[in-house]
């Protein structure tokens, strides 16, 4: 499945949840997750979205640490069945 469709569906996921799914963009700081999920009660969560089957470059990564550092929840989220189950894991803590 194409990365740009399992973003959709993230999007459309989060909004029914009456979220934010934001798009993330970092001219000066490459490597960051695609999105950032908003959710009610102020939970938050990044993630990165690939086509079926890819994975994470280098980069991508490090930022993923460097973000869980910071006590951040990253996700890379590579098929659309796994969307109900990370936005459940974003809203339980």
């Amino acid at each position: 499945m194409q990365e740009k469709t399992i973003e959709n569906k993230l999007k459309k996921a989060v909004v029914n949840r009456g979220g934010l799914c934001v798009k993330f963009v970092s001219p000066s700081f490459a490597g960051v997750p695609d999105r950032i999920v908003l959710l009610p009660g102020g939970q938050l969560a990044f993630v990165e979205t690939k086509a079926t089957g890819e994975k994470m470059r280098p980069l991508q990564k490090r930022r993923k640490r460097q973000l869980e550092a910071l006590g951040f929840k990253v996700y890379c989220l590579d098929n659309t069945e796994m969307i109900g189950e990370l936005l459940n894991e974003i809203q339980s803590t």
